[in-house]
């Protein structure tokens, strides 16, 4: 059973940064997978946010490129996203995702709140 968790999140003004980590506790996410955060806000759709392939690229949404930063480490299997110049449309549940083989494993997400 993979066990994705998320961290970092929490309340922020706008303009200011956060870091997320994603850790795998199962011992099965290796750097094979693909990882990736995705957002999520009520009343719309999941948003893939970033993604680190497991070749090395990267790729973000148009929204948050250049303010986001996606890193992984391959011996520790963590992924984080580094948040910089936050805006209030930021807000969100942030939920780590890895896509292993055929599979895909979600985390619970962690909160990101932006106020004015």
């Amino acid at each position: 059973q993979v066990y994705l968790k998320e961290s970092g999140g929490g309340s922020v003004q706008a303009g200011g940064s956060l870091k997320l980590s994603c850790a795998d506790y199962s011992g099965y996410i290796d750097s094979t997978c693909e990882m990736s955060y995705y957002r999520q806000v009520p009343g719309k759709e999941r948003e893939l946010v970033a993604r680190a392939t497991r070749v090395g690229a990267k790729n973000y949404a148009d929204s948050v490129k250049g303010r986001f930063t996606i890193s992984r480490d391959n011996v520790k299997n963590t992924v984080s996203l580094q948040m910089d110049s936050l805006k209030t449309e930021d807000t969100a549940l942030y939920i780590c995702s890895a896509f292993c083989r055929v599979e895909r494993y979600w985390g619970k997400g962690t909160q990101v709140t932006v106020s004015s």
